[in-house]
């Protein structure tokens, strides 16, 4: 899986705002770091859930454990964000915010990057890249499978 690099900042541009992992989300948040997305697997009904949890949305089950994702989806709706006054989002626009069905699953919010906005469409096939943002996470964001 790649890594995004969106270039030098503008000036008076501030970074994308890093995630603060806790006991449940640290797992997730550190495999960001390595270029890999993990889902949750509930080991008594077999669900796949993201974000972390502490139990299985489906069956209230506490056996949960990390998995790896293939990273890979399907684009279930999105939109084209064109204003936003915020220093941390301003020098992005027009960026897209996407619903994203995993092919593992869970159906994620994410932005599509890499392409114009205009060019991202509903089932447009995605994989994941990431875009590190602190020492304890990186941003797990999507560019089109082509």
């Amino acid at each position: 899986m790649s890594t995004y690099d969106p270039g030098p900042l503008s000036e008076g541009a501030k970074p994308r705002p890093a995630p603060v992992p806790d006991a449940e989300s640290a797992p997730f948040w550190a495999a960001t770091l390595e270029r890999t997305l993990l889902v949750q697997e509930c080991s008594s009904c077999g669900h796949h859930q993201l974000y972390g949890r502490s139990l299985c949305v489906n069956c209230h089950a506490a056996a949960l454990r990390w998995i790896e994702s293939s990273g890979r989806g399907t684009i279930y709706s999105r939109t084209i964000i064109r204003q936003n006054p915020m220093r941390t989002f301003k020098h992005l626009i027009p960026f897209v915010v996407a619903l994203i069905d995993l092919d593992d699953g869970p159906r994620v919010m994410s932005n599509v990057v890499g392409v114009p906005a205009e060019e991202v469409q509903i089932g447009d096939r995605v994989r994941v890249t990431f875009q590190p943002v602190s020492d304890d996470a990186a941003l797990p964001l999507f560019e089109l499978d082509r």
